[in-house]
């Protein structure tokens, strides 16, 4: 992944935006593009080129009356209880992916991840620049940024008692794989987190959302026995330390509106819709 890929997020998170805003007004592909500063032929091949598919389809993708047609179809064909039963993250034309989870030791949680050795780099990816890090035993962080010092900089106030330096590993590597467009089959990817026995379990949980499917924080209850426990779910989801592998961007309000995400709503719309274009038939009807 290049610079001119961060660069190229950054023109579509203006256009969603823009979409996002103007969407009801049925915007022309000329308005879309001047709003964006690109001339209408270079928008479009950029936008196609990124997602997969046209901006207004797109954001279809993203709309209340998607986000409510999957929500029913789960709730018909149980997809979503079958892929919690597999314990797999789902078959898409995106990837093929086992993730598992395997949490820190309390000594190392209480402090600090002391003893650890840690590496991290930094990447650009279809969602904009990223820092990314892990120890032997795998990712412990995967976060979207805005500029890298402040990003190492919360990575040492996470893990202080830590030896972090900077180098881009083999598991690293594997993981950034996820973002490529292309079918391919990746081996298990193994993350080695810093959380509570309860984070620890909803995140495992989010593991188990198929790619460019949708659930809701109440179902994410009900598939661990905990379905009074919304809040303190939603709270664990908003903590999670890995962005995107742990795909919390997947859980929505039981209304079908997308909410809030740590890394930014606009780059949770991304995600959603640019999954959705690479696991939906181009010809679904929302009506």
């Amino acid at each position: 992944m290049s610079h001119q890929e961060d660069i190229q997020y950054d023109r579509i998170k203006d256009a969603i935006e823009y979409i996002s805003l103007h969407f009801k007004e049925q915007p022309s592909l000329e308005e879309m593009a001047a709003a964006v500063h690109l001339s209408p032929f270079h928008f479009q091949r950029l936008f196609h080129e990124w997602a997969g598919t046209t901006p207004k389809k797109f954001l279809q993708y993203t709309s209340l009356a998607y986000a409510k047609h999957l929500l029913k179809e789960d709730a018909s064909s149980t997809l979503f209880d079958t892929s919690m039963e597999t314990g797999l993250s789902g078959t898409s034309r995106l990837h093929d992916l086992f993730v598992s989870i395997e949490g820190m030791t309390p000594a190392e949680y209480r402090n600090g991840g002391k003893g650890l050795q840690i590496h991290y780099s930094f990447s650009d990816s279809p969602f904009g620049r990223l820092i990314i890090a892990s120890t032997q035993k795998g990712i412990c962080t995967l976060a979207f940024i805005e500029a890298d010092e402040a990003a190492l900089s919360e990575l040492k106030n996470a893990f202080p008692g830590a030896s972090i330096s900077e180098r881009q590993d083999n598991v690293q590597q594997q993981a950034l794989k996820f973002f490529r467009r292309e079918e391919t089959d990746l081996p298990g990817l193994k993350l080695h987190l810093k959380g509570t026995v309860f984070q620890l379990k909803v995140w495992e949980a989010l593991l188990k959302i198929p790619s460019g499917r949708l659930t809701t924080y109440g179902k994410i209850g009900e598939s661990i026995r905990m379905p009074r426990a919304s809040r303190a779910i939603g709270s664990a989801v908003g903590s999670n330390p890995v962005a995107y592998l742990i795909p919390c961007h997947r859980v929505i309000q039981s209304t079908g509106a997308i909410g809030g995400y740590m890394w930014g709503t606009v780059r949770k719309k991304a995600m959603i819709g640019w999954e959705a274009s690479l696991t939906q038939e181009s010809s679904l009807d929302l009506g």
